[in-house]
């Protein structure tokens, strides 16, 4: 009888631990658009898009995710200012919860903001700005595990701490698009281990 059962247990829990696409290359499926701007995908890439409005938007999972690692590619055009929350939850166009920056150069990229509270948490010190490539493909890792967060920009550690409000936290992954127009940003592999 025990080992029935563990013979039925063993492959849930590989399962569970088996990255999933946020992102399925075709369609917003999975996804739900916060906001006036524009969210579409185009040759297997997903692409935010300043809208008529210049306002803030959100692309938000339908799923709430705590611990996770999560790597993803962008790509930044024009601006290029945007961002990757975490533990978040939005009302109409206001989020609450903490956002990787994704932004031009020399203005922190991988560095972690808290919207709507105590703003930055972590910036990124000037040696390590370098790590952007502006107008070409960059990878980006979050690991978020209980109150401890850590990012990485292209393979390079960006910041590492541990925070109690975050820890206390459960919300949606979002991508975001900054107000002021003239933004456009892909994206694509958006993929998450559940931890």
């Amino acid at each position: 009888m025990c080992s029935a059962f563990l013979a039925v247990k063993g492959p849930s829990s590989d399962l569970k631990k088996k990255p999933i696409k946020l992102f399925n290359g075709k369609d917003l499926t999975g996804w739900k658009i916060n906001g006036t701007e524009k969210w579409y995908v185009e040759k297997g890439e997903l692409i935010c898009e300043s809208g008529p409005d210049k306002k803030y938007g959100y692309l938000t999972t339908d799923k709430f995710y705590k611990n996770f690692d999560l790597s993803l590619q962008f790509k930044q055009e024009s601006n290029g200012n945007s961002g990757v929350f975490f533990r978040s939850t939005v009302d109409g166009t206001k989020v609450s919860g903490w956002q990787v920056e994704v932004a031009p150069p020399n203005h922190d990229t991988g560095g972690v903001y808290e919207s709507y509270g105590r703003e930055w948490l972590v910036k990124i010190p000037d040696e390590k700005e370098g790590f952007l490539k502006m107008g070409d493909w960059n990878t980006l890792r979050i690991r978020v595990v209980g109150d401890k967060v850590q990012t990485w920009l292209n393979g390079n550690a960006m910041v590492d701490f541990n925070d109690e409000k975050i820890g206390k936290a459960d919300g949606s992954i979002a991508l975001q698009i900054h107000d002021g127009g003239g933004i456009k940003v892909r994206w694509k592999n958006i993929m998450l281990e559940q931890l």
